[in-house]
């Protein structure tokens, strides 16, 4: 590859401009764009680039169907990002798939080629006030129930970002959005430039992504760009209880707003005698009962406070809030209950894809199956292992990581029933024979889902058809009655 690459005037400036540039679609047009990684988020980016009339090479690791990308005018390289893809690019659009020490990536950074993330491309053409969440976990419930309360203050709102809907999709959408709350994962903070938030919330902080960030310290410094670029009059939440997440706000650029599910700190939110309350300045004042909060752990109130906070900070009204609060429910492997079989309660935390998570979900209830296991991320057990002994009744394990996760627990000194699956079908009905009424068998994996399957949502649904399953063969008399 060469070492210097044709320098282009006009639009290349506009991309690397200091302080970073709104764009508009035909600002776009001519310039020779790369995008790596074609799933959800990298295809939408090559699409709506093509459309702008750019000259677009969209590249792969795996072979890719490009039927809609070619009849765009996209040029598909399927089977692998090579280096040499980058000749004659001006810029590099990378999908949240492809980890930091990519080649590629690498190379363009060493080559002077801007690579942004494809939340970086939506938020240079954002018109609508932004705000957004990061955190190792409950980043989708906490971006659903701000969105929530925004569209029942009678704002037009689109939740976006990592949880499923591209930002630039929510951005260019026929109906323009009059609110944007963007989850943000570490993948596409660390290649954000110009993203400005009215309010940015980090939620905790916890080990996970080992397998995509250099070493812990890059991916808390990659979760602190969500405060990049705001100024006092915006808003840096952040988790008061969280030592890594406070540690960073002290650096914040942004007004900070601690929030906690204890006293409500000065300036903050929190709860007393059962309502959330805001000590916000100008916003001071009860918001919702938290009893009225349908979602399970202490855990799920702080991400309701944050919520909150996202919410006032683009004007939602306290009485709407309020109605958003006792509305929402859990969404599909969030600590969503499945069933109830024999007094047995089954609970899907599919979403549980790391240690943190799972202890979070375990620490909800008293009395507990586990079903856990998967690919591990380069994450440590034994923590959860400890703090989770206490509730286990029994655990089953399946996937890459059962020994891990076995050896973990008995050096945390579990001592009860410990089986292995080799489906999640047998994970269930094996979890369900260790169970007695009143106890709660629990999806909670601590792990990716890859060794089996191709996401959390398959991992959850193949745990709710497998309950389904079992349901029916108890009404068919094929499993003998709970005492």
């Amino acid at each position: 590859m060469r070492s210097s690459w044709p320098k282009v005037v006009a639009v290349v400036e506009l991309i690397a401009s200091e302080p970073p540039a709104h764009l508009e679609p035909a600002d776009l047009a001519g310039l020779r764009i790369l995008v790596a990684g074609v799933c959800v988020t990298g295809r939408s980016a090559a699409l709506h680039l093509a459309s702008f009339g750019a000259d677009v090479l969209a590249c792969d690791d795996a072979e890719v169907a490009a039927a809609d990308l070619e009849a765009a005018g996209v040029r598909v390289h399927g089977g692998g990002c090579e280096v040499e893809l980058l000749e004659g690019r001006q810029l590099l659009v990378v999908a949240p798939g492809l980890p930091e020490r990519h080649p590629l990536i690498q190379a363009a950074l060493a080559g002077g080629v801007p690579v942004w993330s494809d939340v970086e491309l939506g938020a240079r053409l954002a018109r609508a006030p932004l705000v957004g969440v990061t955190g190792t976990n409950g980043k989708s419930t906490t971006v659903e129930l701000a969105a929530a309360m925004l569209s029942a203050s009678g704002l037009r709102t689109v939740a976006a970002g990592n949880l499923g809907l591209p930002l630039i999709d929510a951005v260019l959408a026929r109906q323009a959005p009059q609110a944007l709350v963007v989850e943000l994962s570490s993948f596409q903070l660390r290649f954000c430039h110009s993203l400005h938030l009215v309010a940015g919330a980090w939620l905790n902080f916890a080990p996970d992504h080992l397998d995509w960030h250099p070493d812990l310290s890059a991916y808390a410094e990659a979760k602190a760009r969500i405060w990049a670029n705001q100024t006092l009059e915006d808003w840096s939440l952040y988790a008061a209880d969280d030592p890594v997440v406070a540690s960073h706000a002290v650096h914040a650029t942004g007004t900070p707003v601690p929030f906690g599910v204890g006293r409500v700190p000065l300036g903050g939110l929190g709860v007393e005698a059962g309502i959330a309350l805001s000590r916000i300045e100008g916003h001071e004042g009860p918001l919702w009962r938290a009893a009225a909060l349908r979602l399970p752990g202490r855990h799920n109130l702080a991400n309701a406070l944050a919520a909150s906070g996202l919410a006032l900070a683009l004007g939602a009204h306290p009485a709407a809030m309020t109605r958003a609060v006792a509305a929402f429910r859990a969404s599909p492997h969030r600590l969503a209950t499945v069933a109830e079989v024999a007094g047995v309660t089954f609970v899907d935390d599919s979403k549980a894809t790391n240690p943190h998570a799972a202890a979070r979900a375990l620490g909800a209830f008293q009395r507990v199956v586990w079903i856990a296991g998967g690919r591990n991320k380069r994450l440590a057990f034994d923590e959860l292992a400890a703090e989770a002994s206490s509730r286990l009744v029994g655990v089953v394990l399946l996937g890459e990581a059962a020994d891990e996760l076995a050896s973990a627990l008995e050096r945390g000194g579990y001592d009860g029933p410990m089986a292995r699956a080799a489906s999640m079908g047998e994970a269930v009905t094996v979890a369900f024979s260790l169970a007695e009424k009143g106890d709660t068998v629990l999806l909670a994996p601590a792990c990716a889902s890859f060794d089996m399957f191709s996401s959390y949502a398959e991992r959850g649904e193949a745990f709710s058809a497998a309950v389904a399953r079992l349901a029916g063969r108890r009404r068919g008399g094929g499993l003998s009655a709970k005492s």
